[in-house]
């Protein structure tokens, strides 16, 4: 109908009349009435249009028309709207932004009402573990740019009331989904050291009784969520959002103290400052079980896999260690009772490793001049084998120069000597060898070689003396 009133204005503008004419102007401004008329029209006609808006539009034109069957277009005409174009224009746009709003808060309940938590049940104790799907947390995310964008809208009054409910249920679904899930990896991080931990129990007595009732709220808080089901539900009650803060609280400052528990024994055992936080604590927790904490003895010892342990009575005894370079068994020269607290046997085990190790190469350094070197150097540890042989090149050294005053050719012997060995080594190694002795001579020939350079160029220099050095 527009386009033909737009078409009929063209007809009358085209006609070769008295254009001040009465006759013409009247139709020409009917014309201008019909082509505003029709516009508001179509807006009326907009499915967004609820019936306290057709009240708006009854307030604005004094009249009581009823919507129905029998109002023409000729009632409408009649109402004179051209005069109201901007109320009504206002109306209809104002229609038009209640139904978005109405469209998404149907949409808010239709989606929120069946969202459940995922569960994970938490180290088979049957107790479950809440926390909200990736998909579900990115719908939450823009569900609330939605709901914040339609506070912002001058039209919020209509709705203000489920507007602002949304708002808040859904800050309420976030904020418990965040906090709780803090909450449990405190909980669950702390709970096997102040409940399970008779070291941390004895360390920290008032922590750990306060735990046991920060423990208890939040199995609770979790029994709860885990019968209501539904991130909806169980959020918007009351004392959920309280609690989880409290509990925050309460957990930060058991943390705290375990922190400081931590630097206390990092002092004790300065080894544990290269020992992650992680790692650390579950040190401590099981420090009154020894075989546990094996699977960390190469971060806190370099180049040791774990001990060997003898299981007797409440502690074991410790044997031996085992490399974790290449596969190598040392055996201690006395046996360990790992007692005490973790960080004092651990200690204890350093203390012995290195007693044992002085104890081994003393005697591998009293073997190397009884037996041959080609039996001597497989039966002890590689770097005691290493560390021997270095001495004695050492002393073969210092040997020749204290024998150069009856025999000038004591540096040039011992040359030779070098050779003779490292000869021999590489006939060695051309056998058949246990990997372990093979990578040991290896290494050993490597080293010689860098002797016999040395005691070459002391040669070629013509040192004889043992404080002759180079400017």
């Amino acid at each position: 109908m527009e386009d033909q009133v737009k078409k009929l204005m063209k007809t009358l503008k085209d006609m070769k009349v008295d254009k001040r004419a009465n006759a013409y102007n009247g139709i020409l401004d009917e014309i201008k009435r019909w082509l505003n008329f029709l516009p508001l029209i179509g807006e009326l006609r907009d499915q967004s249009m609820r019936d306290r808006h057709w009240d708006m539009i009854r307030d604005k034109v004094q009249s009581n028309f009823v919507i129905d069957d029998n109002l023409y277009l000729k009632n409408i005409y009649d109402l004179n709207l051209n005069k109201y174009k901007e109320d009504v224009e206002e109306i209809t746009d104002q229609s038009r932004q209640e139904a978005k709003m109405e469209k998404t808060l149907g949409i808010l309940q239709e989606r929120w009402v069946d969202v459940v938590f995922e569960f994970k049940e938490h180290k088979g104790t049957g107790m479950h573990m809440i926390g909200l799907g990736g998909d579900e947390f990115d719908l939450l995310e823009n569900d609330q740019v939605s709901v914040q964008a339609m506070t912002a809208s001058r039209y919020l009054a209509t709705f203000e009331d489920k507007i602002n409910y949304w708002q808040k249920s859904l800050a309420n679904i976030n904020e418990v989904v965040v906090t709780c899930g803090e909450v449990q990896r405190s909980w669950s991080f702390l709970e096997s050291l102040f409940i399970h931990s008779e070291e941390v129990k004895k360390e920290l007595p008032n922590e750990s009784v306060k735990f046991i009732g920060i423990d208890k709220d939040v199995k609770t808080v979790l029994t709860d969520a885990y019968a209501t089901q539904k991130a909806l539900d169980f959020s918007i009650k009351e004392y959920v959002l309280p609690k989880l803060d409290e509990l925050q609280k309460e957990l930060t400052i058991c943390e705290k103290a375990l922190n400081e528990f931590m630097d206390s024994k990092r002092l004790a055992f300065p080894r544990f400052f290269f020992v992650s936080p992680a790692d650390l604590l579950d040190i401590l927790s099981n420090g009154n079980q020894p075989p546990k904490i094996m699977c960390h003895m190469p971060k806190i010892i370099s180049a040791m896999e774990t001990l060997e342990l003898l299981e007797e009575g409440v502690r074991p005894f410790a044997k031996g260690m085992h490399a974790c370079v290449g596969k190598e068994y040392v055996e201690f020269t006395t046996e360990l009772k790992l007692m005490g607290k973790v960080e004092i046997y651990l200690q204890d085990v350093i203390d012995t490793m290195r007693s044992s190790l002085k104890d081994i190469s003393m005697k591998s350094l009293k073997k190397f001049a009884e037996i041959d070197k080609e039996s001597w150097l497989i039966q002890d540890p590689a770097m005691v084998t290493l560390l021997i042989n270095n001495c004695s090149w050492v002393i073969s050294v210092e040997k020749a120069f204290a024998n150069n005053a009856t025999n000038k050719n004591s540096v040039q012997d011992a040359l030779t000597q070098q050779l003779a060995d490292l000869k021999a080594l590489i006939m060695m190694v051309q056998g058949d060898l246990a990997k372990p002795v093979r990578q040991k001579i290896m290494c050993m020939i490597t080293m010689d070689a860098h002797s016999r350079d040395i005691i070459d160029e002391l040669v070629r220099e013509n040192v004889i003396k043992v404080d002759e050095f180079q400017c």
